[in-house]
């Protein structure tokens, strides 16, 4: 039995099984294995912490249960830039594309693929000179094969996701079963730090719950779209809040609140102090697979978000175009791929990933807002396999908690706040310009 066809040329070839590891594997890349120390510096006690994962946790998914009845309600790739092109506007549409294309999955997926090198360069004792072209030798890997159909990308990323969830099982089990240091005195207050507030500590926390948008710019190659995109999406969400309260109770055992907050790699720490130098490289080797996977998958949304804008007449024609034989946006591939790799040869991807690390979530935002509008244009007793349950809350309370974060991310670092709002407007003449001399017609 083949399978179906979409409208816009793709073929729906992902199941339930497939679309929740990428939900997963889309959120958990480097941020649980990095930022837990900086949110630990932020907070008073081991118990302040883990409920701060926790809060930001629930806060997510009321983002995802938003995300999951948009994905039912435009089942087709694209995900953000579509919604907000219906609900907005070209303009605001291509606002999204532009700043994701420049910095927010180039820059973040840069940023990722240099953790993967060099964690790789850690566990085989490789000169550091050897780091960029490992990470570039991973873009052009992970790519590659994706030109040959999203059947073969999901096994492969289905793969990664897997060892990626064995790694952190052996973390969590070694740190709560072997290190022999009771969990309930890491939950103590620790007299040498104080709570910044939520906004303070949420930051680098929320960062490590980005990512769960991906699986709706692929929601055009999901079997049965309305009923797998939102239980793909609430399951892989529940999976990853729980690995994250996990995964910090782990460090907690072992390092206790005032040890997680000193040391950048807690993971690795966490297994020497176990597993001593073989349980450290067996963890440098779970956390390099792990963000190679999500390399993977940032790629591949966003190859298929400027395939849409292609399609849309508001990005070069050519990479609107699908395989013939894979039906893969090849030539929009490529071109991201390239676009990162030369930022990661330029060594600036980190600097504009911090200047717009922010426009992620306000992306999520709006996108979330589209809501409203899909609620009043579609009709709010339109069939649909799932609705968000106590609609307008969730979508109220996750835009205006966003909103302060935003606020507080602007207090915190104006200057690169600041930046990362340039390059957004400075999108505003670039599509000014693109629809007089070669747009077609509206979307």
């Amino acid at each position: 039995m083949s399978d179906p066809s979409t409208s816009d040329g793709y073929i729906r070839r992902l199941s339930l099984w497939d679309a929740a590891l990428i939900v997963v594997g889309g959120m958990i890349g480097g941020g649980i294995f990095v930022n837990a120390y900086i949110a630990a510096a932020r907070t008073s006690s081991g118990l302040a912490l883990l409920l701060m994962w926790t809060g930001a946790g629930v806060l997510t998914l009321l983002g995802v249960l938003c995300y999951a009845e948009l994905g039912a309600r435009r089942p087709r790739a694209g995900g953000s830039y579509v919604y907000l092109r219906d609900a907005f506007g070209p303009m605001a549409g291509f606002l999204f594309g532009w700043t994701m294309l420049l910095v927010i999955y180039s820059g973040s997926t840069a940023t990722v693929a240099m953790g993967f090198a060099a964690y790789t360069a850690k566990v085989f004792d490789l000169p550091p000179s050897i780091v960029n072209p490992l990470a570039i030798g991973g873009l052009v890997v992970v790519s590659g094969i994706n030109l040959f159909g999203l059947r073969l990308g999901a096994q492969i990323q289905n793969l990664f996701t897997l060892l990626k969830l064995l790694a952190i099982a052996m973390l969590v089990v070694c740190g709560l079963v072997y290190a022999g240091v009771g969990s309930s005195q890491a939950l103590m207050p620790d007299p040498a730090r104080a709570d910044v507030g939520f906004m303070g500590a949420a930051l680098p926390v929320l960062f490590a719950y980005s990512g769960f948008t991906y699986l709706n710019n692929l929601a055009g190659e999901v079997r049965n779209p309305q009923r797998t995109l939102p239980r793909a999406l609430v399951l892989g969400m529940v999976l990853v809040i729980v690995v994250y309260a996990l995964v910090n109770i782990a460090y907690l055992a072992v390092l206790g609140h005032a040890g997680l907050a000193q040391t950048q790699t807690p993971a690795a720490d966490v297994m020497q102090h176990v597993a001593g130098p073989i349980g450290a490289k067996l963890i440098a080797i779970g956390i390099a697979i792990s963000t190679l996977g999500f390399c993977n998958i940032t790629l591949v949304a966003g190859s298929r978000v400027l395939q849409a804008m292609g399609e849309d007449g508001l990005f070069f024609r050519s990479v609107a175009r699908l395989h013939p034989r894979h039906r893969t946006p090849n030539v929009a591939l490529i071109l991201l791929t390239t676009w990162t790799c030369l930022l990661v040869l330029t060594g600036t991807y980190e600097r504009l990933l911090e200047y717009a690390t922010f426009g992620d979530w306000l992306a999520c935002a709006f996108g979330v807002g589209t809501l409203f509008w899909y609620r009043r244009h579609d009709g709010g007793h339109a069939p649909l396999d799932f609705r968000v349950p106590g609609y307008p809350w969730p979508p109220i309370l996750f835009i205006a908690t966003v909103g302060l974060v935003i606020v507080q991310s602007l207090r915190a670092s104006p200057f690169n706040t600041g930046i990362g709002v340039l390059i957004m407007l400075a999108g505003v003449p670039v599509y000014i310009v693109w629809r007089r001399l070669f747009s077609r017609t509206e979307p």
